[in-house]
């Protein structure tokens, strides 16, 4: 095997993504090992230092976009055998019809293979680094199997192990002490494996099936271990409703009495915050995560992004589980993000394309805490990066790089992907898995799934 310690990555349209936007056309990319050297415009200038072109591999991006990876800042890969079961139900509806029965169904080996479906689509539409919820622990083995899967992938990111004490569908519910035994477990075995790219954070579901004690537990845990809190807040009126029938509190106003609100929070969805959450986000420096699609799909209703980012608070972009979207197509979600926004405030210029990338690179990183070493293309940052190919007809002729990604480009137009330096998807293949056995193998598993479940569940019956 050739040793790769150095790679020019040259002639292609550089969208930096750092504080200036910046963008070479054409121009480089320079990486040693994990991390990239240096950026600029290409060709390079007579005398320049000529071991840029003598780097170990070179990649001729010319006709292409580079930027760096987007951040999935939200999903569930055990969804991936989920989606399309049916798409015509409200949350609630959707959780007991699909949801709950098809994941109590699924066996320890299906979700090895959900996680690992989800992480080459997830891959190969442009995300380096993904934030995982997985709340299903019906066998022991289901979250070391996601976490398995993502690190043969190649992928990047934090599993938040999730979980209930209260309410919600009762063989989904856990002990508490089991939760944070269980959780204290994986930070010790999975923190820090894939050589670094694996963290472990926090994640309780929601407030509706947690008790108020858990919640206050789950803050202290995170606080004394710095970990990332990830939880869903304020996804439909309903929920608000149940907060403040239980405890006279608002969604968020319940996240900061439990001692759960600061920079390392993640709110998924905050869709019906009002004037004072929003005061409280800006307040505590937490993060918003944005799942256009998902919420669209429920009719779950509009998160107040652009009022959000008005007020200073980060937000990162997520495609959500692939049960409620039906994929994870990240450049996809760059679309949908400006496109709805724009037809429900009846303001065409609202979120213009290069603050939507924005938030699907530095916003990500942000609300990962590691907006020090990713989220951009710049010297001494890590070389988590994708190549777009934009010679398509459905891209080409392109006036502007920005606009072409967010509103032309969609994830089969992914040409080659490094985390870490190393290439996991190269012409549009992973390089690290063989897609075409895991996805067979994955199909009879879901076949079995269906026969199980189609007598009770109507919803599994249909095929068309």
């Amino acid at each position: 095997m050739i040793n790769i310690s150095t790679t020019l990555i040259y002639n292609g349209t550089i969208l930096t993504m750092n504080a200036d936007n910046e963008v070479y056309s054409p121009g480089y990319v320079y990486i040693q090992h994990d991390h990239i050297v240096e950026t600029g415009a290409w060709p390079l200038e007579e005398g320049s230092v000529r071991h840029r072109l003598e780097a170990d591999r070179k990649i001729d991006a010319g006709g292409k976009a580079v930027i760096p990876g987007l951040i999935n800042g939200h999903t569930h890969l055990f969804q991936t055998f989920l989606r399309g079961v049916s798409d015509d139900h409200p949350l609630s509806e959707w959780l007991r019809q699909v949801i709950w029965p098809g994941s109590l169904a699924m066996e320890a080996e299906d979700f090895y293979l959900a996680a690992l479906i989800g992480c080459i689509e997830n891959l190969k539409s442009g995300a380096t680094y993904i934030m995982d919820h997985h709340y299903i622990h019906t066998y022991e083995e289901n979250t070391e199997n996601v976490l398995r899967a993502m690190v043969e992938s190649g992928i990047r990111g934090h599993l938040a192990r999730g979980g209930v004490d209260l309410s919600y569908e009762p063989r989904l519910r856990e002990e508490e002490d089991v939760i944070f035994e269980r959780t204290a477990a994986l930070l010790d075995r999975w923190q820090g494996e894939g050589t670094g790219r694996i963290e472990i954070a926090m994640g309780p579901l929601n407030l509706y099936g947690c008790s108020r004690p858990f919640l206050e537990r789950a803050a202290k845990f995170s606080r004394d271990r710095n970990l990332i809190t990830h939880i869903h807040v304020a996804e439909t009126r309903d929920q608000i409703d149940n907060t403040l029938s239980r405890f006279g509190l608002r969604n968020l106003e319940l996240v900061e009495a439990v001692g759960m609100l600061g920079p390392r929070t993640q709110v998924v969805h905050g869709i019906w915050l009002d004037d004072g959450e929003l005061e409280l986000l800006a307040q505590h420096q937490a993060s918003v995560i944005h799942c256009p699609v998902s919420n669209m799909y429920l009719a779950s209703g509009v998160a107040r992004v652009p009022e959000m980012r008005k007020a200073g608070i980060n937000v990162a972009l997520g495609t959500d589980g692939p049960g409620s979207n039906n994929c994870q197509d990240n450049l996809e979600v760059l679309k949908f993000t400006a496109c709805l926004h724009k037809v429900y405030h009846l303001d065409s210029t609202m979120l213009p394309p290069m603050e939507v990338l924005e938030m699907g690179t530095r916003g990500g990183a942000k609300a990962m805490g590691r907006e020090k070493d990713l989220g951009s293309l710049e010297p001494g940052k890590k070389a988590d990066i994708v190549i777009i190919d934009m010679q398509k007809a459905h891209i080409a002729p392109i006036h502007r790089y920005s606009s072409a990604l967010v509103y032309n480009a969609n994830g089969n137009d992914v040409h080659t992907v490094l985390v870490n330096g190393q290439i996991v998807v190269e012409a549009g293949r992973c390089t690290l898995v063989d897609e075409e056995e895991i996805i067979r193998h994955a199909q009879a598993r879901v076949n079995r799934l269906r026969e199980k479940l189609m007598n009770r569940y109507p919803v599994y019956s249909v095929r068309s």
